[in-house]
């Protein structure tokens, strides 16, 4: 009841007076002005918004309302419930010239795409002259109303600070928090491997389209060891392997495509939870994500709002699946003949990401987008063999068991070429026991089995030279596949030219933030 509420607000009032009173005593000993004796508790009463009391015996719940009236003694407060509140607001480490600036704000009763954004630039100090006047800190301009800045090069040297109001969309507003960069904007690269590929994304695709990117976007946990470093990429300068660095390259070459489709790959949780999805959501694109349980990176899957939502998800581990879905069985006892490679498959923490999206102008039309990133070993092929087996029937339980037959997509890094046994499976069909792929491992690793699907699937992008370009190896080893009975390919986007990609002898570089590639193409409905 409201009267137990009120009479706890009496007390706390009341001894908040005793505790003042006390203060005062003492000030008095000191030869301070008098203070009051202990107060008595004030008149504690709630008025609804039409000026009527509320009865103590209402309840909190119905008593509590948007616009009652609290009155303690002689002070008023106005009730809000529920106001739109900032939980966190914060900007990324690095602030590079030319690359959006994409705030992370988390909000209760309130959503980001509804708060109002004001940023502000450091005033440069007058030439010769002091700092702002007093040395009272840095003086603020106004420098744009948006919730994503891109910073001029004019503003190289300066830093930042953004004031977010939470708004809920009904023109209610709550109090502002004010975060402020923690270093200057710095100069950002120029020109990029993904700028041109930008001059044909310019625009979202028409309603019967679907523009979708597959991306390996190289993990933090990889990009950051000492191997990487001095064996795996040495020709990339240090602060080019950094996260805060790539992570500025990947928002704005992400951004750029305008896609209704993302699957990524090696995308580490905290790059996932504190930037990839704060930064997409500006951009009209909902994050999905699934980890690996050993290694702390995993798949990302993103789609554009307006044109989809999400229906179901059926994520696996491949492992796991294997073991416990009784849809692997068959497959299950026939790798069990093989203990040294059952072993090696089931060590895998390889993971497929599964999400069944609706169509939001045509409830009709259903997709099934599948995500992966199958096992890197250049002699592994008999192991992704077995992945891409299990990934397949798990994709066609979801696609034609649990619905009607629905288109499906699928995305990944497959570490296969396309003279490879899994690349050859997922196009024909099906897959000889006799395939040299079987024995990629040497005859004591060998395991021989023939294995069939039922999909119709086409690589959208084709046969590229390759996605992946490093110091010591360069091939195609990632794909999007398309179901050729429901989808065509309307346009692919042209990958960077070599000279592009061998501007700094191999990737990642300065200009490009991953090992890999992204795969781009617009597809359309059939």
């Amino acid at each position: 009841p409201l009267g137990r509420a009120l009479a706890r607000i009496a007390t706390n009032a009341a001894k908040g007076h005793t505790k003042a009173a006390k203060k005062s005593k003492k000030a008095r000993a000191e030869g301070g002005p008098a203070g009051e004796a202990a107060a008595v508790a004030p008149a504690v009463r709630l008025f609804s918004r039409d000026g009527e009391a509320v009865a103590e015996e209402v309840p909190n719940a119905a008593a509590w309302q948007d616009g009652a009236v609290l009155q303690i003694g002689e002070a008023q407060y106005r009730v809000e419930r529920n106001p739109p509140a900032l939980t966190e607001l914060q900007l990324p480490r690095s602030l590079l010239a030319g690359f959006p600036v994409c705030p992370k704000v988390s909000a209760e009763f309130a959503a980001p795409q509804h708060c109002l954004f004001r940023w502000y630039r450091e005033q440069r100090p007058a030439a010769g002259g002091e700092a702002a006047a007093g040395g009272a800190g840095p003086a603020w301009v106004e420098a744009a109303a948006e919730r994503v800045f891109t910073p001029s090069n004019a503003l190289v040297g300066l830093r930042l600070k953004l004031r977010c109001t939470p708004g809920d969309g009904a023109q209610r507003y709550g109090p502002s928090l004010e975060v402020e960069s923690s270093g200057p904007v710095e100069a950002g690269p120029g020109a990029c491997t993904f700028d041109s590929r930008h001059l044909y994304t310019k625009k979202v695709c028409g309603a019967g389209s679907i523009r979708a990117v597959s991306y390996n976007i190289l993990a933090d946990t990889y990009a950051q060891t000492e191997f990487s470093r001095t064996v795996l990429y040495p020709y990339c300068a240090p602060y080019a392997l950094e996260l805060d660095y790539r992570q500025n390259l990947l928002k704005k070459e992400l951004a750029g495509y305008s896609a209704d489709l993302i699957c990524l790959q090696e995308v580490d949780k905290a790059v996932f939870v504190d930037s990839l999805a704060p930064a997409l959501d500006a951009f009209g694109l909902e994050g999905l994500f699934k980890i690996k349980e050993k290694q702390h990176e995993g798949l990302a899957t993103f789609y554009r709002r307006d044109k989809f939502s999400l229906l179901t998800q059926h994520d696996i581990a491949f492992s796991e699946a294997l073991l416990s879905d009784p849809l692997h069985k068959e497959l299950c006892d026939k790798l069990a003949k093989y203990p040294l490679v059952q072993e090696k498959v089931l060590q895998r923490s390889s993971v497929l990401q599964v999400s069944v999206l609706q169509s939001t102008t045509d409830p009709s039309r259903k997709i099934c987008v599948a995500n992966t990133h199958l096992y890197w070993h250049p002699k592994g092929g008999n192991i992704r063999l077995i992945q891409i087996a299990v990934a397949l029937s798990h994709i066609k339980h979801v696609a034609c068991d649990l619905y009607h037959s629905i288109p499906i997509v699928f995305c990944g890094d497959f570490n296969s070429t396309p003279s490879s046994g899994t690349y050859s499976f997922i196009n024909s069909g099906g897959i000889a026991e006799d395939h040299e792929d079987w024995v990629s491992n040497g005859e004591e690793e060998r395991c021989s089995m023939s294995l069939s699907h039922p999909f119709k699937l086409i690589s959208a992008c084709g046969e590229p030279a390759y996605t992946n370009y490093v110091g010591g190896f360069h091939g195609c080893l990632d794909y999007i596949f398309i179901d050729k009975n429901a989808l065509d390919v309307e346009q692919v986007i042209p990958l960077p030219s070599h000279e592009e990609v061998t501007t700094h002898q191999a990737l990642p570089s300065v200009s490009h933030p991953s090992d890999h590639i992204a795969l781009i193409c617009d597809l359309k409905w059939k």
